[in-house]
């Protein structure tokens, strides 16, 4: 399987963390990954015809080309079993309230949407083929051909005093208690969850406990077995004993950590976070 990850180049990095390339050329019958809790969205490339399916708490989104994955706190059992090409685009949690993809009435969390990306960027489905073909052979090349394409779009995007107030939550939320928020960033507790809950249509918890979980499963993933102490792990965690965090993982990814761990059985996945396969 082939596979990269690049970061956004300043010119677009307000808006958009990373793009990513995954292409799987053989069938496998059993290869159902499940793509944990991200707090982003991700727009993704894919050939006109290639089908797409997610399932998130039994509930199956399918489709065919081009979608948006939107942000999801459920874990999410993703279709691998069939030869497939995407080139992602993970965007920052206000992004999609800045470029205004969040669909009128309809759920945006946990869900998946067909996008037509050619209308979208303003090219022809020969450019999609290049870049696809690009990012198969030069990453790079690919990137800077991508950025180009969305230059424009990035540009008109608005920047309201909504998703100025979230963008500067996402940063504070690094070192900040959500209860200091008030303090830090001198509002009130109740507009700075109502912006954020506007601009990314996700509580201030739940953003936090999907980005925890993000960094737990990275801490893991680069250790041995051998070296993963859950006591130490639960305390840099802010659990309050190795008993709750196993409960917590548990119930997160559905099956013990100890297991998790000892079959190596996750990756770095290229949609921006780990994944179990």
């Amino acid at each position: 399987m082939l596979h990269w990850i690049f970061p956004a180049t300043r010119q677009c990095s307000e808006l958009i963390e990373c793009y990513w390339f995954i292409e799987k050329t053989t069938s496998q019958r059993e290869s159902f990954p499940k793509l944990n809790p991200d707090p982003c969205a991700h727009l993704i490339l894919a050939p006109t015809s290639e089908p797409y399916s997610y399932t998130f708490d039994g509930v199956v989104y399918s489709g065919c080309g081009s979608h948006l994955l939107f942000a999801h706190q459920e874990t999410t059992q993703l279709d691998h079993s069939k030869p497939f090409v995407h080139l992602g685009i993970k965007l920052h949690p206000s992004a999609i309230y800045r470029l205004a993809l969040k669909p009128d009435n309809a759920e945006v969390l946990d869900n998946v949407k067909e996008i037509d990306i050619l209308s979208l960027l303003g090219v022809r489905e020969s450019v999609l083929k290049r870049l696809l073909k690009l990012a198969r052979h030069e990453p790079l090349q690919c990137v800077s051909e991508l950025e180009h394409h969305l230059a424009s779009w990035v540009v008109s995007a608005k920047h309201d005093q909504h998703s100025k107030l979230t963008d500067k939550v996402v940063r504070a939320l690094e070192s900040t208690p959500i209860a200091n928020l008030d303090a830090t960033l001198h509002c009130s507790q109740r507009t700075i969850e109502r912006s954020f809950r506007r601009v990314t249509d996700l509580t201030l918890k739940q953003y936090q406990a999907m980005t925890k979980l993000e960094l737990m499963l990275e801490y893991l993933y680069q250790r041995p077995s051998s070296e993963i102490d859950w006591v130490d792990v639960a305390y840099q965690f802010g659990f309050s004993d190795q008993p709750h965090l196993i409960r917590y993982l548990k119930k997160q990814i559905g099956t013990t950590p100890q297991k998790y761990v000892s079959q190596r059985g996750f990756t770095i996945d290229v949609y921006g976070g780990v994944s179990s396969e």
